[in-house]
C-alpha cells in the first residue's frame, strides 16, 4: 500500500466509537480495589467512552472464573443495567468443547448486560480458515452482538493474526459486528479496512494498536488499554477529530507519547505502567498489579510524570 493511497483514506470529521479496556486496580494489601474500579468505570462512561472488562488490561488470563463473574457483577452494578459494555470471553487452558466453553462465558456476559468479545484460543491454531469460521459461527449463533479478536503473540501466546481468508469469513457471520485488531502493524490494519469497506462497510474494526492510535483517522474505531489511562483525554481527542479542530494533533501526539512509554518492551508490563499512571493521578489506591504480571522498573513513575505533564493531567 503506497503512502498516497493511505493519505487518501483519511476521514476528517468522522465520529469515532471509543472503548477503553479497563485496568483492574489493587489495594496496597493486594486485594482488588473494587470501589476504585467502579469509580473508574463510571468516569470512563461519563467521559463518553464505552468500557471493556475482563480484557488483557484486566488480567483476564490470570483470573479464575469466579473472579471474572465478580468483575461482570461489579461492572453492571457500577454502570446500571441499560449501559452497554464489552466483556472478554477467555477459554485458554480450559478443557472441553470449545463452542460450549465460549458460550458459557458469553451467556454470563450477556446476563450482566455486556457484549461478548471472543479471545482467541490456541486450540484453533493451525486450523483452516473454514474450520475457524465454523467454530466462530457456532459460538455466535443466536447472540445479537458479538465481537471477535485478533491478538498478536507479543501480547499473549494464545493470540494470532488471522490470514485474509479467515478475516473475510468472520465478516460473513452476521452476529459478529466487529473485530479488535491488535497486530501493532498499521499496514495490516489498513488492509483490514480496505477489505471491510469492500465486503461489509458496517463491520467495525477496533484498532488495538496502542503504538498507532491515529488509526482512527483512516476508518478504525478503537478498543485500547491505553485509553483507560486517560479516558477524558481520549474522548476530547475524538471530539476534536470529529470537529475538524487542529488542536487534535497536539493532543493526539501527547497521548501517543504516553502509549510509546507504556507499551514498550516487554509489552505485557504496560499494565504496571497503567497502574503507576493512574495511581499518580489519584484515581486508584496503589500501583500494584496482579502478582503474575511483569513489572516495570522502580523509576517508572518518573517518566510517567512527564507524560502526565504533556497531557496536563
Amino acid at each position: 500500500m503506497k503512502i498516497g493511497s493511505i493519505v487518501q483514506r483519511q476521514q476528517l470529521g468522522r465520529k469515532v466509537q471509543g472503548i477503553a479496556a479497563a485496568l483492574l486496580p489493587f489495594e496496597a494489601d493486594g486485594r482488588i480495589a473494587v470501589e476504585a474500579f467502579q469509580n473508574h468505570l463510571r468516569a470512563t462512561q461519563d467521559a463518553g467512552l464505552m468500557n471493556a472488562v475482563n480484557m488483557d488490561t484486566g488480567y483476564v488470563n490470570y483470573l479464575r472464573d469466579a473472579e471474572k463473574l465478580d468483575v461482570l457483577r461489579w461492572t453492571s452494578e457500577a454502570l446500571g443495567k441499560d449501559v452497554p459494555f464489552v466483556g472478554g470471553a477467555y477459554i485458554e487452558g480450559q478443557t472441553g468443547d470449545v463452542v460450549a466453553l465460549y458460550r458459557k462465558q458469553m451467556d454470563a456476559i450477556v446476563a450482566h448486560g455486556g457484549i461478548p468479545i471472543l479471545f482467541q484460543t490456541s486450540r484453533l491454531h493451525g486450523k483452516t480458515a473454514t474450520e475457524k469460521a465454523e467454530v466462530y459461527q457456532a459460538v455466535s449463533r443466536g447472540y445479537s452482538h458479538v465481537l471477535a479478536f485478533e491478538l498478536g503473540p507479543m501480547f499473549a501466546p494464545n493470540g494470532e493474526i488471522f490470514d485474509e481468508e479467515t478475516f473475510r469469513r468472520l465478516m460473513d457471520i452476521p452476529e459478529v459486528k466487529g473485530i479488535k485488531h491488535s497486530s501493532l502493524d498499521r499496514l495490516i490494519e489498513l488492509e483490514r479496512l480496505v477489505l471491510r469497506d469492500a465486503q461489509r462497510p458496517d463491520f467495525r474494526i477496533y484498532t488495538g494498536n496502542d503504538l498507532g492510535i491515529n488509526m482512527i483517522e483512516y476508518g478504525s474505531d478503537y478498543l485500547l488499554g491505553l485509553a483507560t489511562l486517560a479516558p477524558e483525554k481520549f474522548a476530547e481527542r475524538d471530539r476534536l477529530w470529529e470537529a475538524d479542530d487542529p488542536a487534535y494533533y497536539a493532543l493526539s501526539d501527547a497521548l501517543q507519547y504516553l502509549g510509546n512509554v507504556a507499551f514498550r518492551e516487554p509489552v505485557p508490563a504496560y499494565k504496571h505502567s497503567a497502574a503507576t499512571f493512574l495511581h499518580l493521578a489519584g484515581r486508584i489506591p496503589s500501583d500494584l498489579t496482579h502478582a503474575k504480571n511483569p513489572k516495570r522498573p522502580t523509576w517508572e513513575a518518573e517518566v510517567l510524570r512527564d507524560c502526565a505533564t504533556r497531557l496536563s493531567c
